[in-house]
């Protein structure tokens, strides 16, 4: 907060207090001669005989309301809230949050403590411990990935055993601490444009099978050895330590249709998977390793 919004508080808090104050002062002073309900109105008169009488109010009221102001004060002696000062407290939103953090935390970490020494087999075996890899799950990755883990357009389906960067457990510990940065670069001018493009289209569909030109398809293919081939395959069989995707096993992360791939072959492609090491243990990513594992444990 700057100076001057600090200052427009500061100045709005004391004018509150000085104003009730003042009006604690005038109203524990009024009285009236009249006796109570009878005469001393305000002049307001509704429906021809209701009258709203100007009668003190009650001593219990303004005691109460004197004790409403002096707590004020001593809040605003223990805590921030005047603007300008922070409270003989020092309490802030910002150190009360991370207190309960590090309390939640320090329970958490004597949950996953006891699973540092499993192996792999054995947690995939825990039923506690698969339920803490779900809720990890639900927490940090569902967000890209999906409650299901099926993935999206852009985001890998995780439950069907293809793996970009390497489906062995260090190279999904790897995945999950360090995140990952797929970039494809875009062929258009280098393969000449339109044409070039849509005959390496149709032979990276001819590689898994899919409906294709085969004349064109041919043309393609001597253009995919020279560009593709490298980060690939001359198979297309694709390079985990490149994340580069198979091509001939008919998964597609950004779809297979025609306008897709051509798409993806003239623009390029730039996926990025943030780190998760700030976030998560070494004990809560062996945990969640090993439940992202066991969802395409039974998968072909």
């Amino acid at each position: 907060m700057t100076l001057g919004w600090q200052l427009y508080v500061f100045i709005i808090v004391i004018c509150s207090f000085i104003a009730h104050f003042l009006f604690l002062r005038w109203s524990s002073k009024f009285r009236t001669d009249e006796k109570l309900g009878e005469g001393n109105t305000t002049g307001h008169r509704w429906d021809g005989d209701l009258q709203e009488y100007n009668n003190p109010l009650p001593r219990w009221w303004l005691n109460l309301f004197q004790l409403t102001v002096v707590f004020g004060i001593g809040y605003l002696v223990l805590y921030p809230g005047s603007g300008i000062y922070d409270g003989l407290l020092n309490w802030s939103q910002t150190q009360q949050y991370d207190q309960q953090v590090a309390i939640e935390e320090a329970g958490y970490d004597a949950i996953f403590a006891a699973y540092v020494d499993q192996d792999f087999a054995a947690l995939q075996q825990d039923p506690k411990a698969m339920t803490a890899g779900l809720n990890l799950f639900g927490n940090y990755c569902a967000q890209c990935h999906g409650s299901d883990a099926r993935g999206a357009v852009g985001f890998p389906n995780l439950t069907d055993n293809d793996w970009l960067w390497g489906g062995e457990q260090q190279q999904i510990i790897t995945t999950i601490s360090n995140g990952r940065n797929g970039v494809m670069p875009g062929w258009g001018a280098v393969l000449g444009g339109e044409p070039g493009v849509t005959a390496v289209a149709h032979y990276v569909r001819s590689l898994s099978g899919l409906e294709h030109d085969a004349e064109l398809a041919g043309t393609g293919e001597a253009q995919y050895g020279l560009f593709c081939s490298a980060c690939h395959g001359p198979t297309g069989s694709g390079n985990s330590l490149l994340g580069a995707p198979n091509l001939s096993d008919d998964i597609w992360l950004y779809g297979a249709n025609l306008e897709s791939l051509k798409q993806t072959i003239e623009l390029g492609r730039n996926n990025l998977m943030p780190a998760f090491s700030d976030s998560l243990s070494e004990d809560k990513i062996k945990v969640l390793m090993a439940y992202i594992k066991q969802l395409s444990s039974n998968q072909p």
